[in-house]
């Protein structure tokens, strides 16, 4: 199983950035998808996740400027993410589940990470 992010970079605060995860080796269809970032010296934070039927959850600190997606055609999940803020900063890591969607890191694979840093 491969998970694969891409999209980070450096944007200053208030911009966008659209990260994608790439799976392979996996029945994405059937999958749960999330996203955690990991900021410097903190522990990897849920920020939105996505059931196999497309349900959405986010955390409070992203609501309404985050959105999930996902292609089960292309096997990708993406992460939408406007108005960014200095501390979004962090790596994104893209992570998969076989069941529901769950806020802890309790999942079954896990990318490598792509770098996002918002400059203020």
């Amino acid at each position: 199983v491969q998970l694969v992010e891409s999209g980070g970079g450096l944007v200053q605060a208030g911009g966008s950035l659209r990260l994608s995860c790439a799976a392979s080796g996996l029945s994405f269809s059937s999958y749960a998808m999330a996203w955690f970032p990991q900021a410097p010296g903190q522990e990897r934070e849920f920020v939105a996740g996505i059931t196999w039927r497309a349900n959405t959850y986010y955390a409070d600190s992203v609501k309404g400027r985050f959105t999930i997606s996902r292609d089960n055609v292309k096997n990708l999940v993406y992460l939408q993410m406007l108005t960014l803020k200095s501390e979004d900063t962090a790596d994104y890591y893209c992570a998969a589940r076989s069941g529901v969607v769950t806020s802890t890191t309790n999942y079954d694979y896990w990318g490598q990470g792509t770098q996002v840093t918002v400059s203020s």
